[in-house]
C-alpha cells in the first residue's frame, strides 16, 4: 500500500496519455457497428437500419475488392523484404568501415529522411520522377525513352517500395548496428587466430551473431502485412494507377468518405483490423517460438 502511495505521481503522469488513447483509439472502435448498418448520419448509430452482413457480401462481390487486397499484400510483402534486406546489407557494410567519423556522418545522412513526412518527400519523389525530372533526363541522355513512373501500373508499385525503403532503411539500420555491437570481440579475435578472412568472419561470426535479431524483425513484420502505407500512396498515386496502387486504406478513404458509402468503407476497415489482429497474434507467437522474444 505504501509503494502505491509513492507511485501515485507516476500514474498521474500517465493520465493525459490514457485520456488521449481513449478518445482517439478506444471510443472510435464503437463506430465498427456501421459495418453492419445502412448508416445514415442523420439517424446515428442507434436508429440506422441494421443490414447484418450485407456490406461484407457486397464487398466480396465487388471486382475492386480483389484488386485492392492483392495490391495491399503485394506491396506490403515487397516492403517487408526490402526493409529486412537493405538495412541488413547496409549495416554490414557500415560495420566494416574503419573510419569512425565517416561512419557517423553516413549514418546521420541516411536516416534523416525518416524524420520527414510523406507530404514533403512525395514532392521530392514527384520532381525526381517527372517527365522532365533528372532521372528521365538521364534515361533519355543514355538513349532510352522517358518513363511515366507515377502513371504506369507496371512501374508504380516498385516506385512505392523503392521510395519507402529510401525513407526508412537508414533508421532501421540502427537496429542491426546495435545487434552488431553486441557481438563479442573475442569471437573475431579467435577467428583471426584460426586464419579466417574478413569474408569468413562475416559468414561464421557476424551473421550468426545477429540471426536472432533478423528472425525477430521478420516475424514481427508479419503484423503489418495489410499496412502498405496510406500516407505514402495517398500522396503519390492518381487514377491512372488505381489498378496497381490502390490499397485497402486508400479504398476505404475514397469509398467511405468521398463516395459516402459509410457501411461499405467501415466493413473493409473492420475486416482489415480483424485480419491484422490475427496476424499480430501469430507474429508474436512466432517471435516467442523462434527468437525467444516475449512482450509479457
Amino acid at each position: 500500500m505504501r509503494n502505491r502511495r509513492f507511485q501515485f505521481h507516476y500514474h498521474l503522469m500517465m493520465l493525459p496519455g490514457i485520456v488521449v488513447l481513449c478518445i482517439f483509439s478506444i471510443v472510435p472502435m464503437l463506430g465498427g457497428v456501421i459495418a453492419f448498418q445502412d448508416f445514415n448520419p442523420g439517424l446515428g448509430f442507434f436508429r440506422s437500419e441494421w443490414v447484418g452482413l450485407d456490406n461484407f457480401r457486397y464487398l466480396f462481390e465487388l471486382r475492386d475488392s480483389r484488386t485492392i487486397f492483392f495490391n495491399t499484400v503485394f506491396i506490403a510483402l515487397m516492403k517487408m523484404a526490402a526493409h529486412l534486406i537493405v538495412p541488413l546489407l547496409f549495416a554490414l557494410m557500415l560495420h566494416e568501415l574503419r573510419f569512425g567519423r565517416l561512419k557517423r556522418w553516413i549514418q546521420t545522412i541516411v536516416y534523416l529522411p525518416h524524420f520527414l513526412s510523406w507530404v514533403i518527400l512525395s514532392g521530392i519523389v514527384i520532381q525526381l520522377l517527372s517527365s522532365e525530372g533528372p532521372i528521365n533526363q538521364l534515361i533519355v541522355a543514355l538513349g532510352g525513352q522517358s518513363i511515366m513512373f507515377l502513371g504506369d501500373n507496371n512501374w508504380f508499385p516498385y516506385v512505392i517500395v523503392a521510395s519507402d525503403t529510401w525513407k526508412e532503411f537508414g533508421f532501421e539500420t540502427i537496429i542491426y548496428l546495435a545487434a552488431l555491437t553486441g557481438i563479442s570481440p573475442d569471437l573475431y579475435e579467435a577467428a583471426e587466430v584460426d586464419g579466417a578472412s574478413r569474408m569468413r568472419k562475416l559468414i561464421h561470426v557476424t551473421l550468426p551473431g545477429i540471426a536472432t535479431t533478423v528472425v525477430l524483425l521478420a516475424t514481427l513484420s508479419l503484423g503489418n502485412i495489410l499496412n502498405a502505407g496510406f500516407d505514402q500512396i495517398f500522396n503519390l498515386y492518381n487514377p491512372l494507377v488505381y489498378a496497381s496502387g490502390d490499397i485497402i486504406d486508400t479504398y476505404v478513404y475514397r469509398v467511405g468518405l468521398l463516395n459516402i458509402q459509410y457501411g461499405l468503407g467501415t466493413a473493409v476497415g473492420l475486416m482489415k483490423s480483424v485480419v491484422s489482429f490475427l496476424l499480430i497474434v501469430m507474429s508474436y507467437w512466432m517471435a516467442s517460438r523462434f527468437a525467444n522474444y516475449r512482450v509479457f
